[in-house]
């Protein structure tokens, strides 16, 4: 169990941080809240205090024999402030302290985490652009704003993100502190990296198809470590039911044809190219224009056709610079088997890299943690288990790892 400090500041977006908070106690991690008063006239500590079942601090004299403008940074595994205000921002870049959170923030020795809350107008003016650049200089991570509704009629960059893009970026700095680095960087900054996520449909009649499990979980995991590190991301959704994350643009599809059409057309021009997507392998020759009907006892025969081999053909167009990488669900006997079929889909296919894991039983499909190998051509990069925003940042790390400096010395 993880000791985590949310610090809230005073915008409206402060009642989306109780839903916050209940993600992180429902995955088991102690929270204990740290609002400025400016936030409790939006929320008030009884809410903080129940959702938390901790005692909620307000103040750097209350219960000072316990030092908790000291004891609370020091013990944290990971400091959150969501909603992140403007006057937050300017306060936590000049070193201000007078108020509890950011003295927090001042005697932190762990990852910190600021996602910021505020209009349009505030969020871009120089001040405010400054002061998150000074922030990230000093290792802390600040999380890109959504661009959509705000209060009243506004609408634009400045929404605090969904509470669950928070909580998976939050989870992936507790898993691996050293992801904190990256993200305060944004290492992937002027990088263009294109994701394909979930399963395709084949259409046998009007109202039949033929899919696979494929959740999108890890594809979207992917994209959101992208955009928090700063990259152009752009996700080829196959039939995902679960949201964007904040910062991606998707692109919509249904079968391996879209899917193809698609990725071809938006990895043009990518640095890094993902394929997690499950495309299949076969599509009918011809479905029926009309709803198939049962004919006695009599059964179904269906022909089919291969479909287009997307990973290959990605590969074999890929420019000069560009990393493609590719993904392998196999049923194996056993590890070494595993690798084996690694070895053979990544020389077949042609790309740099390959993310393989074993899906015998049905399990990882759908699931919140996985365990991978990532393989090259000279062999394995890295195994990894964890939560999918753990791996997905190492496949990323890879990426890079494995990008010629071509564009980077243009």
């Amino acid at each position: 169990m993880s000791r985590i400090v949310l610090g809230v500041s005073g915008g409206i977006a402060a009642y989306k941080a109780c839903l916050l908070l209940r993600l992180f106690a429902e995955a088991g991690h102690d929270v204990v809240v740290v609002p400025t008063r400016n936030a409790l006239e939006f929320v008030g500590e009884t809410t903080w205090a129940a959702l938390s079942g901790n005692p909620v601090h307000t103040g750097v004299f209350s219960d000072a024999e316990q030092v908790p403008h000291v004891r609370l940074g020091r013990e944290a595994d990971l400091v959150v402030v969501a909603p992140a205000t403007a006057d937050l921002l300017s306060r936590a870049a000049t070193g201000r302290a007078d108020d509890l959170l950011t003295n927090v923030l001042l005697t932190a020795g762990c990852p910190v985490l600021m996602v910021p809350a505020m209009h349009t107008e505030m969020w871009l003016h120089p001040a405010t652009r400054a002061n998150v650049a000074t922030l990230r200089s000093r290792g802390v991570v600040v999380m890109e704003p959504a661009d959509g509704r705000l209060t009243g009629p506004d609408s634009g960059p400045g929404r605090l993100p969904e509470p669950e893009d928070i909580e998976q970026l939050a989870l992936g700095l507790l898993a691996d502190p050293g992801v904190a680095a990256r993200l305060a960087a944004r290492d992937l900054a002027g990088r263009k990296v294109v994701v394909s996520a979930g399963g395709t449909r084949e259409a046998l009649d009007p109202v039949r198809y033929l899919g696979n499990s494929s959740s999108g979980r890890m594809g979207l995991a992917v994209a959101r470590a992208a955009a928090a590190r700063g990259a152009e991301v752009i996700a080829v959704t196959a039939n995902v039911s679960l949201p964007l994350p904040s910062g991606v643009t998707g692109v919509p599809v249904v079968s391996t044809a879209d899917l193809a059409e698609a990725m071809f057309a938006q990895a043009a021009d990518a640095d890094i190219v993902v394929m997690a997507a499950a495309p299949a392998d076969f599509t009918p020759r011809t479905p029926s224009a009309s709803k198939l009907k049962k004919s006695g006892q009599h059964g179904l025969t269906v022909d089919f056709t291969q479909t287009t081999d997307v990973l290959r053909t990605l590969a074999g167009r890929r420019p000069d610079g560009q990393v493609v990488v590719g993904f392998a669900a196999e049923t194996a006997a056993d590890g070494e088997d595993l690798l084996e079929l690694g070895r053979e889909k990544l020389a077949r296919k042609g790309c740099q890299l390959l993310v393989l894991n074993d899906v015998s039983g049905g399990k990882v499909f759908g699931a919140a943690a996985t365990e991978v190998v990532i393989l090259s051509a000279d062999g394995v990069v890295a195994r990894v288990a964890g939560s999918k925003s753990v791996v997905a940042h190492a496949i990323l790390d890879a990426a890079l790892n494995a990008t010629p400096d071509e564009r980077n010395a243009e």
